[in-house]
């Protein structure tokens, strides 16, 4: 993912939700989010190059989510950075204990920000110093730099969030990651990418030729239990590619279409 908003423990039926845009370039292959083979508990988009992922969700509220950290220069690393999203939810680590080995880890992965959690507790992973954190109830943006920097991307998905989320469906909330306004060149930030990048990457959804947005998600538990997982799919210059949503209510031996 590159750009997420959580809402934690804001919404009382929903006490975790989650709205994100996977940015990439369009030629790197990956799989339609769908209950995993190794394990039908998760479910989830999958990287065809690494083997890893970008966001997923299990049975029971089981989350991750990765961001890379923009660089001025591409940098490399033994392991994939969206294997911490996929042995999180494959594994039986706790998030507290899980966050903490991969903030320990994190000179093994190029730069990032991961986000995961369970039904009890998030954290988040500052994969730049290696700091691993509790998040606390409330809006918490997240995007391709620092933890909670306040790019304008990153502020606009807080604020339509913030006067959605109580009267909005998930319709209108997914509708909030299509949104392709052009922040004004003196507010863009300077991550030494130049002016042409940074205005490209700037818009909450991304359209490109050979990069952009390609799949906005969102993800949601309810207090009951149930849980569900709905992503939209975008091929070169934003072209709609479909769409699917995942349902497992309380008891539910499988994930079903919804």
């Amino acid at each position: 993912m590159c750009l997420l908003l959580l809402a934690l423990r804001v919404d009382p039926q929903r006490p975790l939700l989650l709205l994100g845009n996977r940015d990439e370039f369009h030629a790197r292959p990956s799989a339609a989010a769908a209950p995993w083979p190794e394990d039908p508990r998760v479910v989830g988009g999958r990287d065809l190059q690494a083997g890893g992922a970008w966001l997923g969700l299990r049975a029971g509220g089981r989350f991750a989510v990765v961001t890379n950290r923009r660089q001025p220069q591409l940098q490399t690393a033994p392991r994939s950075r969206g294997a911490l999203v996929r042995d999180y939810l494959l594994g039986d680590a706790d998030a507290a204990a899980f966050a903490a080995q991969a903030a320990r880890d994190h000179d093994a992965y190029a730069p990032f920000n991961l986000l995961l959690g369970d039904a009890a507790a998030a954290f988040g992973v500052d994969g730049v110093s290696g700091r691993a954190f509790p998040l606390e109830s409330g809006l918490h943006g997240m995007s391709n730099g620092p933890w909670d920097a306040r790019w304008p991307k990153t502020e606009r998905l807080r604020e339509g969030v913030a006067a959605r989320l109580a009267d909005g469906d998930d319709d209108t909330l997914l509708d909030l990651l299509a949104d392709t306004a052009q922040p004004p060149d003196a507010v863009l930030p300077d991550t030494g990418a130049g002016i042409e990048r940074e205005r490209l990457l700037a818009p909450i959804f991304i359209r490109g030729a050979d990069y952009g947005t390609r799949a906005c998600s969102l993800v949601w538990v309810r207090a009951d239990g149930a849980c569900g997982l709905c992503e939209r799919r975008y091929g070169r210059d934003g072209v709609a590619q479909g769409a699917t949503r995942w349902r497992r209510d309380p008891g539910a031996s499988r994930w079903a279409p919804d």
